[in-house]
């Protein structure tokens, strides 16, 4: 019998003949209303979804045959991952296929900005011909500041610097001679936002980066500055961007993407002559709706008919075999990578894995490629998965070092992970107790025995009495739950770290006060993957 696919959101029509000729049985039924897909999903072995389809636990509960989500694009908000992940079902996306798109489309709009195109066509439109109101100017010559120079940012400097432009950037996380190697210059944010004539954001949406662009910024920008975002509405603060705009801090802005999509009339930015926007068409061009629908609808069918897993967010690519030795340790190495990247300071330059014990003889590889996918999953979210982590490594000149030793003194396996970066480095070491209990076991000089997941607060004091007592009292006043707290003692110098697993993620105000009470050296906040079921 032939295996189902539903196909919910539209999808380019190469997409459905791929996977037709797979042999499998394809539905197209789009526009479905949540209480109609739980009805429908039953039947179905695999779903094909872009972003309007939401693919919550309810429809994962419904879905008694489902194997396979596979998303024809990047972003995956619309899909309950753990959901997923409980159930078995693997969930796909198509991170490349519309880095090119994306980029082009941001200098579409720096271009558009500069010439006032929209606003000139709306007066002629409207029977005026106002050539001396929209006088433009050259983007050769003048400086593009990138925040974020990722795959989709270097596209926007290599096609900046064609424009004859210099091109500067900033990105915590990218290695200075990577970024060299573009030809581009890295400075700090602050230098950005006062040396660039234009700024384009081109960062992923975390709590990291939530309003990375703001009041402070707007106003250290030059006075004809001009600001473009088409990667992630949220990254900056509208109503900054508002104020910045109307008070004349900066010359004009150009937005893709919003806060809150879509977005209406009621929003004051589309009152205003110097600011243009389009409904979030970054990913919108023949060419990449063709790549991702050819990408998922091969990747959805190589799984239904020969298991074989692509560019998976939630299972990596092993065999049965292995994954039931070393199951438990891609677990443990994903949350230790996670861990590393939010405590880390500058961009990673080296990753030393050592396996140790009985792990040592087992085929680690998958281990070491779920520590790159929680490595980079804080900074780059849906963008990474198990298959790209290691080519992602490569691309940002990170250095990936393997070792073995059958040696464990205080565990029967252990992975001890080093992570050098511009700054300075971090060790964290971890284990497996039963048959599936992750362990943090280390985090550089201190021992303690944690559960690294879900959201968390770190915190560095001094070893005094009253410090568990004054955090518990700040964490509960604001309304914050403790679920699990876990010490770590360094004795030779009277210090502590402390481990709080917590209920919800802790606010930028409450770390803040967190950090100002006595005794406390410093306080941060980790926002870990969830254990499945």
């Amino acid at each position: 019998m032939k295996k189902k696919v539903l196909i919910s959101d539209n999808l380019a029509p190469v997409g459905v003949e791929i996977l037709e000729n797979a042999g499998l049985d394809v539905t197209v039924k789009t526009g479905l209303s949540p209480e109609e897909l739980k009805k429908e999903i039953g039947q179905y072995h695999g779903l094909v979804i872009r972003s309007a389809t939401k693919v919550m636990a309810e429809i994962i509960e419904a879905a008694d045959n489902l194997q396979v989500v596979g998303r024809a694009g990047i972003g995956l908000d619309n899909v309950d991952i753990p959901a997923a992940s409980k159930r078995g079902v693997v969930v796909m996306n198509a991170p490349d296929g519309n880095a090119t798109t994306a980029a082009e489309h941001a200098i579409a709009m720096m271009m558009a900005l500069t010439r006032n195109i929209p606003q000139a066509t709306a007066s002629m439109k409207a029977g005026k011909w106002e050539k001396k109101r929209f006088m433009g100017r050259e983007v050769t010559g003048k400086t593009l500041g990138i925040i974020g120079i990722g795959r989709i940012g270097s596209i926007v400097a290599d096609r900046a610097k064609g424009l004859r432009m210099k091109v500067i950037a900033y990105d915590p996380h990218m290695p200075a001679e990577v970024v060299a190697r573009l030809g581009v210059e890295m400075v700090s944010l602050d230098e950005l936002c006062r040396r660039a004539d234009y700024i384009s954001i081109h960062v992923p949406f975390t709590k990291e980066t939530k309003h990375i662009v703001g009041r402070d910024q707007f106003k250290l920008m030059k006075k004809d500055a001009m600001f473009i975002d088409c990667a992630r509405g949220g990254v900056v603060d509208e109503e900054a961007l508002y104020e910045a705009l109307t008070t004349g801090e900066i010359a004009g802005a150009a937005l893709d993407v919003f806060a809150v999509e879509p977005t209406t009339k009621d929003n004051p930015l589309l009152d205003l002559d110097n600011f243009i926007c389009t409904p979030h068409l970054g990913a919108s061009t023949v060419e990449a709706q063709t790549n991702v629908a050819v990408a998922i609808a091969r990747q959805v069918a190589d799984y239904l008919n020969t298991g074989t897993v692509v560019n998976a967010v939630n299972v990596p690519s092993v065999s049965s075999e292995v994954l039931a030795k070393v199951g438990p340790y891609i677990t443990l190495a994903e949350l230790l990578g996670a861990f590393h990247m939010q405590i880390a300071r500058g961009g990673v330059e080296r990753v030393s894995i050592e396996y140790f014990g009985e792990l040592a003889d087992m085929e680690t590889g998958p281990v070491t490629v779920a520590f790159l996918k929680g490595l980079f999953t804080p900074i780059l979210k849906d963008a990474v998965n198990y298959v790209n982590a290691p080519i992602i490594a490569k691309e940002r000149g990170i250095e990936v070092v393997e070792a073995r030793s059958s040696k464990a003194e205080d565990f029967t396996n252990l992975v001890s992970i080093r992570v050098s970066t511009s700054e300075g480095e971090n060790i964290l070491a971890g284990t497996v107790f039963g048959k599936n209990e992750p362990r943090l076991v280390r985090i550089n000089t201190f021992r303690l025995e944690a559960l690294p997941a879900g959201p968390m607060l770190f915190v560095f004091n001094r070893d005094e009495p009253g410090v568990i007592g004054q955090l518990g009292t700040t964490l509960g006043q604001a309304g914050v739950n403790i679920n699990q707290m876990t010490v770590g003692r360094e004795e030779e110098h009277g210090r502590n770290i402390i481990l709080l697993a917590t209920d919800t993620l802790v606010s930028k105000e409450l770390l803040h006060t967190v950090r100002g009470l006595d005794k406390i050296d410093d306080a941060l906040v980790l926002d870990l993957p969830t254990l499945n079921g």
